[in-house]
């Protein structure tokens, strides 16, 4: 049986590792999806690869919200409802102590993992109040604990734990669940961009230090975070809100 059969999704960082293998899976498992990410030729990209008439894309600024409207409306045109919202765009920015980090890069980062993830939640929240839904939101064990010289990234995963807690409690009285996914070093380009910024020159090395952090010795593959996304979008998780959800190969165990 198909866990996700008819149940209407959208997805931000649609183009990334993890949105692609969220996307692939969630229909799989029967769902109707809407990718978005800032880059329409990559949403292209995507789609052909996918391959399916249940997915479609549309280009959006995270940080512009009239462009999370224009995605929000585009849900609703496509679908009539969400059933699922996987807000999952995010940035890691560089690696630089704190007091010589760029400013732009700062405001960028707030503007994508903060604003970003509170603008999707401003705007899919009304399409779910008339039968509820399941928001889950990428976070990281960067918003569980702290790292030297990635201050910002660390700050903008703790402030999307402490939204999800938030829109959590005022989801509930409308039957919308709302749960963090906090992967450790998911094996995408993310981390090739992380490694070369903590060991430039030697990404294997960084590779490899990073792995040592973690009990299972390995980093984790789009397709496992996108295993517990489609477990949090289905009836399966009902009894599910204001979580934190790590999967990080006992990184934080």
């Amino acid at each position: 049986m198909k866990r996700l059969k008819n149940k209407a999704v959208v997805i931000t960082g649609g183009a990334g590792g993890i949105g692609k293998s969220t996307a692939q899976k969630m229909i799989e498992e029967g769902a109707r999806v809407l990718i978005t990410d800032l880059d329409e030729a990559a949403l292209k990209k995507v789609s052909e690869e996918i391959n399916s008439p249940e997915l479609h894309y549309l280009a959006a600024d995270v940080t512009d919200e009239a462009q999370v409207k224009a995605y929000a409306l585009k849900a609703k045109e496509l679908f009539g409802t969400v059933d699922v919202f996987f807000n999952n765009a995010g940035i890691e920015g560089e690696v630089k102590p704190l007091d010589v980090y760029s400013l732009d890069m700062y405001h960028k980062i707030i503007e994508v993992n903060i604003n970003g993830v509170y603008y999707g939640l401003r705007h899919i929240f009304p399409l779910m109040k008339e039968k509820g839904g399941s928001v889950i939101i990428t976070s990281s064990v960067a918003g569980m604990a702290g790292t030297a010289n990635v201050l910002p990234y660390v700050t903008s995963k703790h402030a999307t734990v402490g939204m999800m807690r938030s829109a959590a409690l005022e989801g509930a009285p409308y039957k919308i669940r709302v749960n963090t996914i906090n992967p450790s070093p998911v094996d995408n380009r993310m981390m090739r961009s992380l490694e070369e910024g903590f060991s430039p020159g030697e990404a294997k090395t960084a590779k490899e230090n990073f792995e040592k952090t973690i009990p299972l010795g390995r980093y984790a593959n789009n397709e496992e975070i996108a295993a517990l996304a489609v477990f949090l979008a289905s009836d399966e998780s009902s009894f599910i809100t204001g979580a934190v959800h790590p999967v990080d190969g006992g990184m934080t165990a």
